[in-house]
């Protein structure tokens, strides 16, 4: 049973993949995130050394330098140097928020929809006060509470964007968890852990999985307005902090802020566009229509 399972789980990624991959949109979002991962990974190789270590002239604008073909900044530093290691900070910032909301949100959602009653009306309260709360504002008082640095940012990045996926998995379990093959465990005698973990989860992940792609990209963007206003890690370099630093010179110099945004504005598209693509795949009704 448990080979037959996994035969089919893997014949089924096989598949999710290949629709993705043959969807123009799931085909362009992976191209693009794979083009920033990329410069993320080989960013240590392409420029080795602090990227924020001054390396030229300052102002110096692309194509002017062969060695700094992509130019630099007011203080001569690297903007391709900026760009290759920000997307390390953009990314991991994003991934980390994003498995740490979906990771309370599944707990939560998953022990209120499957146990009802007080619990569930608990945890629901608990849901709403996150919900109401601004998320930016959260995390700027977050941060302004913490030292600035990438862990307090992904952790209040995380702790602000988890009620949504609550109330996805909570709503999934609540539909599941009176299926017949949820019926078929209990009277096999699984325990609820077990019912949980490996009957119903695995049925409620398809709509978790498409809104984590958001929850990475609304991730990025809120590191990035932290960084542009000064709250980023002064530590890292950062695209945020790289349209922060140049907003001065917008009117003469104004590659200085184009070329970080647009490396956000890509990494966004790809996100966006690829979960447009896993949610083509993952959904029956979408999947099987002629």
């Amino acid at each position: 049973m448990q080979t037959t399972r996994s035969i089919s789980s893997e014949s089924s990624t096989w598949q999710t993949g290949r629709l993705i991959l043959t969807n123009p949109t799931g085909l362009l979002g992976s191209t693009l995130l794979l083009l920033m991962a990329g410069a993320a990974l080989l960013a240590s190789y392409l420029y080795p050394g602090d990227p924020q270590s001054m390396v030229a002239g300052p102002l110096e604008w692309p194509g002017n330098d062969p060695a700094e073909w992509l130019g630099t900044d007011v203080l001569g530093r690297s903007l391709g140097a900026g760009l290759c290691h920000g997307a390390r900070i953009s990314l991991a910032v994003g991934i980390a928020a994003a498995l740490l909301s979906v990771g309370i949100g599944t707990l939560v959602g998953a022990l209120g929809g499957f146990y009802g009653g007080r619990l569930d009306t608990a945890l629901g309260r608990v849901t709403e006060v996150f919900q109401t709360m601004p998320t930016f504002l959260f995390v700027i008082v977050m941060v302004a509470i913490g030292k600035p640095s990438i862990s307090t940012i992904v952790i209040s990045i995380g702790l602000a964007s988890w009620p949504v996926i609550a109330r996805l998995v909570r709503a999934e379990f609540r539909r599941l968890k009176e299926a017949d093959f949820v019926a078929s465990a209990r009277l096999q005698g699984y325990s609820d852990l077990r019912i949980i973990a490996q009957e119903i989860l695995p049925n409620a992940l398809a709509p978790v999985i498409v809104t984590a792609s958001v929850l990475v990209a609304s991730a990025i963007l809120t590191e990035s307005a932290l960084a542009f206003l000064g709250m980023g890690d002064p530590n890292q370099v950062s695209w945020g902090s790289m349209i922060g630093e140049g907003r001065e010179f917008l009117a003469s110099e104004w590659y200085l802020c184009a070329l970080p945004g647009g490396a956000i504005v890509l990494t966004v598209l790809g996100l966006n566009l690829l979960g447009d693509a896993l949610n083509d795949a993952l959904n029956p009704r979408l999947r099987d229509r002629p």
